[in-house]
């Protein structure tokens, strides 16, 4: 332990971020780095704690309590402090292949977990990692180490988001030929088109697939398994496959007017927006646009919180975010005590944008849409809104939604995003190979297994667990290679 008292010496101090009304201006990152002297300050104040819940990656009471990849956080935070940036990165990446992503995307179960949260505020994890990473990268640490030796087996990952990337990379470095299918024109999946530019820029992603190529991993675009492809060529081609495609089936909303025109699932919503960014800077054309237009986003979540903050940047006259459940407690109530996660109310980047250009934070809780109003074109015009609440069922003893009388309201919109979830991969993925799906229609193995019903066809996250983080779609891909790699060779060295 480097600094055994700087928990005491030093608050939290967190990279500034540009002002709402400035970043607004463009889709790029807007977090600018502490210097490095106060990046290993807070490094300094990680304890190492007797029990370091930051890397259990555990349910407690239904909630997941630290790292599901159990990132050996005080290591390489005490590495950080101690100025050995070499042998911090390599005791990152040991149970992390892209911190590049998590430590900009992942909402962090490590510091909910923190002990210094317990009395005062979490050390700074996700920032501490980011700067390790990006530090391995810049000083030519990240260099391409394809493995000596090659296996005869040959492996197909279809889907090329956070699960597909880490169960390829895991499995080209044991040294099988790894050869990664993308339905999509960039690779990526999730990371590429589900996530906006603003949280993380898609050169990143470039930079970690040029270096998977280099060793030795094979990628495929525009290949739609299932549709274009024929699974049936990949199950004689390949040794084994692993079915990695997220759950991309989005839970639609059924009310009345549901056809109008203007009404799109946000997923479609930020995909358009960031491939014409990439494209051509979004001169094409070739997306939903929300300027000069009342938009009402259905959906509490991070996508909706994206909406907002897409919307904005491209100039909406108005947006309103509609939440089903109750406003969370700003603070950690007595029955939601550390370490469990903190079910408190957070207010992200693109709430924070719209409270800086309206005035007024855009979200409306305990409420849902009860009908879409369209004009004589039947072209959306705006919808009838109902508040909800939740009770008791006396008969099933089950929490039910309920509308409350006389709450109806009326709110123009001329864009409808709708944000509400997702129920489990396209279902013509699963029917291509014969695997069978659970009731929550995600592709069913065995529980704690990767295998499916299929002889030698796998699957890994968000198609496996259904809609979740990254950083948990980068633990299914580990695991499932680990599995995958022991049905081929009897035995794995894969953790």
């Amino acid at each position: 332990m480097g600094k055994p008292t700087g928990f005491l010496e030093f608050e939290r101090k967190s990279n500034v971020g540009t002002s709402p009304l400035e970043r607004i201006k463009n889709y790029k990152e807007f977090h600018t780095p502490l210097p490095e002297s106060e990046r290993r300050q807070q490094a300094s104040r990680c304890m190492d704690c007797g029990v370091p819940f930051c890397q259990n990656g555990k349910p407690i009471m239904g909630m997941v309590s630290g790292c599901p990849l159990n990132n050996l956080v005080p290591e390489w935070n005490d590495l950080l402090y101690t100025n050995e940036y070499e042998a911090a990165a390599h005791r990152l990446l040991m149970t992390n292949n892209f911190p590049e992503f998590t430590s900009r995307v992942c909402p962090a179960l490590c510091e909910a977990a923190c002990t210094c949260g317990l009395n005062g505020n979490p050390v700074s994890v996700k920032e501490n990692e980011n700067f390790i990473i990006e530090f391995a990268y810049n000083s030519g640490l990240m260099q391409p180490n394809p493995p000596k030796v090659r296996t005869d087996k040959n492996i197909a990952i279809i889907g090329s988001g956070p699960s597909g990337l880490a169960c390829a990379d895991q499995l080209n470095k044991r040294g099988h030929n790894v050869t990664v299918f993308e339905k999509d024109d960039r690779i990526g999946g999730l990371l590429m088109y589900g996530i906006p530019n603003m949280k993380l820029e898609k050169q990143f992603i470039d930079r970690r697939v040029n270096l998977m190529k280099e060793e030795g991993v094979k990628f495929e675009t525009n290949a739609n398994i299932g549709e274009d492809v024929k699974a049936s060529k990949l199950l004689n081609k390949f040794d084994a496959i692993v079915l990695c495609c997220g759950a991309g089936n989005p839970r639609d909303i059924k009310a009345e007017g549901r056809d109008a025109n203007g009404i799109y699932f946000a997923v479609d919503f930020l995909k358009a927006t960031t491939k014409s960014l990439l494209d051509s800077n979004l001169q094409d054309g070739n997306y939903v646009s929300a300027k000069d237009k009342n938009v009402v986003i259905i959906g509490g979540g991070d996508t909706g919180n994206d909406c907002v903050g897409t919307s904005i940047r491209q100039g909406c006259k108005s947006v309103v975010q509609l939440e089903m459940m109750p406003k969370l407690p700003d603070s950690r109530a007595e029955n939601n005590p550390w370490p469990e996660w903190p079910r408190v109310c957070k207010t992200d980047y693109g709430q924070e944008e719209a409270i800086a250009v309206f005035g007024h934070d855009p979200r409306i809780y305990q409420t849902t849409v009860k009908e879409f109003v369209k004009d004589e074109n039947g072209n959306l015009k705006g919808v009838k809104t109902v508040m909800v609440q939740f009770v008791t069922d006396k008969e099933t003893g089950r929490r039910v939604m309920q509308e409350v009388e006389g709450s109806e309201k009326y709110l123009d919109a001329e864009l409808v995003l709708i944000a509400a979830g997702f129920l489990g991969p396209k279902k013509y993925i699963a029917d291509a190979f014969g695997v069978e799906t659970n009731q929550r229609s995600n592709v069913a193995t065995e529980q704690g297994k990767y295998s499916t019903n299929v002889e030698k066809v796998f699957t890994a996250g968000d198609m496996h667990r259904g809609q979740s983080l990254v950083v948990w779609a980068i633990r299914e891909g580990r695991d499932a290679a680990a599995e995958v790699d022991e049905y081929l060779m009897g035995y794995t060295a894969l953790k």
